[in-house]
């Protein structure tokens, strides 16, 4: 494991922001920063994202500058956003900081970061860099969780409604409903963990490294992610108007106790079509953002951390 980061009290800031995310917030974060470092003493760079200049391509570049001055790489945006910059500061030594600004916020929620952008910014510049962990599938960085199947189906069309019809909590459960009145492709999958192979047939594998959204839907395996563990949930294949139940259960906070939700819990796990043989290109969520991943999947406990401005108490 690389040394916890000990940014200087003058060390600069390297701001990635997404003008897009949330509510469109990213002007307030962004004078928010330009004051506190002022106030302190700090240098700020900003990298924004635009139509030309990715979130990777902007945390890239952030992290290049920070490593060369022992700055802080900061994102402000929704989980996307700060997911992109997690990707380029694993591992590369950097302190991170988040200023939460999308619908749901689970990062930094988890970690007791405010959503209000002033005090957000407090906490960036009162706090220190503390151990976060951190989930792979197949190298690829989640913070939240990360899934194949019906779940990654859902948000690919929850994020279609929302470019649409605008981003909101209730747009979310409307995209929802209406994914789950059709019928999906059943994954017949070969699990191995713990030395050990189990052969399922599921709609959907959701791997989750964020105890607080387990928390909201009902599922105690999340108290997994709290013991260095990832967990995942498995959903096996039903009708149409069960599918809609999994909605209302997940909204009772009673998901866990549906007869057809498995859960399971594991620091590294492959996942592969039960039948051996040619390539298998499945889409995967990552914090929300779909890619075309070929199978296995593996799913593991990153053995680096991030190193996450945050409060002390927070988990």
């Amino acid at each position: 494991m690389l040394p916890k980061p000990s940014p200087a009290p003058d060390a600069p800031i390297y701001l990635v922001y997404n003008a897009h995310s949330g509510k469109g917030q990213a002007g307030d974060a962004l004078s928010a920063v330009e004051q506190a470092c002022r106030a302190a003493g700090r240098a700020l760079h900003s990298f924004p994202v635009s139509r030309d200049k990715s979130p990777q391509d902007q945390a890239r570049a952030a992290v290049a500058d920070a490593r060369r001055t022992g700055g802080i790489v900061v994102a402000a945006g929704g989980d996307g956003t700060i997911n992109a910059v997690a990707q380029a500061v694993l591992g590369s030594g950097c302190a991170f900081g988040v200023l939460p600004q999308g619908t749901f916020n689970y990062f930094g929620r988890n970690h007791g970061i405010p959503t209000e952008t002033q005090e957000a910014v407090d906490v960036l510049f009162s706090q220190s860099p503390q151990p976060v962990q951190v989930g792979l599938v197949n190298q690829r960085v989640f913070l939240v969780n990360a899934s194949m199947g019906l779940y990654a189906t859902l948000l690919e069309e929850r994020e279609h409604y929302k470019s649409r019809y605008g981003r909101s909590r209730w747009m979310a459960l409307y995209a929802a409903l209406a994914t789950l009145t059709r019928r999906h492709r059943e994954w017949n999958l070969r699990l191995s963990s713990r030395g050990q192979e189990t052969e399922v047939k599921t709609l959907s594998l959701f791997v989750g490294n964020n105890a607080l959204q387990f928390q909201h839907v009902g599922v105690e395996e999340g108290e997994a992610v709290e013991q260095g563990e990832l967990a995942g949930v498995l959903i096996r294949p039903r009708g149409i108007l069960s599918q809609l139940g999994l909605v209302l259960n997940g909204f009772l906070r009673q998901l866990g106790r549906d007869d057809d939700v498995q859960t399971l819990s594991f620091r590294s796990m492959v996942v592969e079509p039960s039948r051996r043989g040619g390539r298998v290109g499945v889409k995967v969520a990552a914090d929300g953002e779909i890619e075309r991943m070929q199978m296995p999947l593996t799913f593991a406990v990153s053995p680096e951390p991030l190193w996450l401005i945050k409060p002390v108490s927070a988990a």
